[in-house]
């Protein structure tokens, strides 16, 4: 004689429960760390968007990032837009899906802001825009600021995140390279001040350029820098390399940066130095 129905077994109920429920329930609530894998809530990531358990700040958007950090912002050079100098296939429509998601004209945001009463020409980059990538207009923004900067003898404060440079654009991105860097000597010439905050990931023809050529250069925990990628890298040398061979906390200890800064203190320390570095008081 059969004492239970097989349809009615917990296990059986639980398949079915588990099948409706997940049809209710919104993707994207829970959020593993790419760093040290805890899985998270993700309302507590908070304000910063940084694991709770190991400090890494997740990749945001530019504006998002300008939101908590400076308290005025009058964006320049939002109009500029690539001529697609390759005529690359597809180039086009990838750039205005990018630009439709990020509110921006390509993978930096410019301007002029302020902390308190403290004055300073600063770029972000985006991530979300192509990886970062830098192209012709990219390279164009950073320019300009740099430039801006200079007539107005402001200090400049750049946010870099980049895949590296822009392959739609060919050599034309890599000439960006070489045009900001004149830009940056030229500023310091004017015996002014640039900070750079490494972000996650600073990698390629940025970081070979003008993400390290910062009087002072910072970075975000758990970041990674670097030039080429992990396995571009085990390739050429054939052996395995380190896992946190490009984390900023070892790219630090190996003396290429100067010191690693959490979001939730970027927007005080960044005054304190750019008000240093302008012989005003500093912050107590």
């Amino acid at each position: 004689m059969q004492l239970f129905d097989e349809l009615k077994t917990l296990s059986k109920k639980h398949i079915k429960a588990d099948k409706k429920a997940g049809e209710k329930v919104p993707s994207g609530l829970w959020i593993a760390c790419p760093k040290c894998h805890q899985t998270m809530y993700h309302k507590d990531l908070g304000v910063y968007k940084t694991c709770k358990n190991c400090g890494y700040g997740f990749r945001i958007a530019a504006r998002e990032r300008l939101s908590w950090l400076v308290d005025s912002f009058v964006e320049f050079d939002s109009e500029i837009q690539t001529n697609d100098p390759l005529e690359f296939p597809g180039y086009q429509d990838k750039l205005k899906a990018a630009q439709k998601k990020t509110s921006l004209n390509d993978s930096v945001l410019t301007g002029i802001a302020t902390i308190n009463t403290t004055e300073f020409a600063l770029g972000i980059m985006d991530p979300q825009f192509i990886m970062g990538s830098m192209g012709t207009v990219t390279g164009e923004k950073i320019t300009r600021l740099f430039e801006k900067a200079r007539e107005n003898q402001l200090p400049v404060v750049l946010f870099t995140a980049s895949g590296g440079a822009r392959m739609q654009e060919g050599i034309y991105s890599l000439m960006q390279m070489a045009k900001i860097s004149q830009a940056v000597k030229a500023h310091s010439d004017a015996g002014l001040v640039y900070i750079t905050v490494l972000t996650d990931p600073t990698t390629g023809g940025v970081t070979a350029s003008f993400a390290m050529q910062g009087d002072i250069i910072l970075a975000e925990p758990r970041s990674l820098v670097g030039f080429a990628g992990r396995r571009v890298i085990e390739q050429t040398i054939h052996q395995k390399v380190p896992e946190n061979l490009q984390d900023a906390e070892n790219v630090l200890e190996n003396g290429f940066i100067d010191g690693i800064i959490e979001r939730k203190d970027q927007k005080e320390k960044i005054e304190w130095l750019v008000k240093a570095h302008q012989g005003g008081s500093t912050i107590g």
